[in-house]
């Protein structure tokens, strides 16, 4: 990706990241967040080992690692939809605003379009 390429990127990118218990769980909520057009892609990996303080002690838990790609205008609706079906008490939501090329963006933003504007191919 070139200075070009994200100075060409006219759409605000974020990436949630949230962890969930199961391989089968985080595999549902992929599914969810893309079928509600929530989310372009959710990439799971794992499983990772979370060390975490919860209810004043120390715990340690194997968890799978789901990264959520989406625009700004659609990064509260993600955010909701992933604690609203959580099974956590507290569930991790991190998001952070990304920088991609201009044909990545784009895909993004067609992908979560409301109006179910998706016409490119793309990936995660």
């Amino acid at each position: 990706m070139t200075p070009e390429d994200i100075e060409r990127s006219s759409s605000a990118l974020v990436e949630i990241r949230t962890t969930c218990a199961t391989e089968e769980a985080a595999a549902a909520l992929a599914a969810r967040l893309v079928g509600d057009r929530l989310a372009a892609c959710v990439q799971i990996d794992g499983p990772v080992c979370s060390t975490y303080t919860w209810k004043g002690r120390p715990e340690t838990a194997t968890e799978w690692r789901c990264t959520c790609k989406t625009t700004m205008a659609r990064s509260a609706a993600c955010a909701a939809a992933i604690a609203a079906s959580h099974t956590y008490e507290t569930p991790e939501i991190v998001m952070a605003a990304i920088t991609a090329s201009a044909a990545y963006a784009t895909w993004v933003s067609e992908s979560v379009a409301e109006d179910g504007g998706a016409t490119g191919a793309g990936r995660g």
